[in-house]
């Protein structure tokens, strides 16, 4: 038998702002954060306020697959 992956996994977050087109953007492109979460205790996609480069400003992140 496999051996279980765990209760922690990897996830990308991915700014909100990738569909916006806005002219205060420093450059062109998605940026992307990496972290972990506890898939038991957060089944559900993750949301974090973090900082985007490209905006140069806070923005909602989100988890992608």
């Amino acid at each position: 038998m496999g051996k279980n992956k765990g209760a922690r996994i990897i996830i990308t977050l991915e700014c909100s702002c990738r569909n916006i087109s806005n002219f205060h953007k420093r450059k062109a492109g998605v940026f992307r954060y990496t972290s972990s979460k506890n898939r038991r205790n957060t089944p559900q996609r993750l949301e974090i306020e973090k900082y985007c480069p490209n905006c140069n400003k806070h923005n909602t992140f989100k988890e992608i697959k």
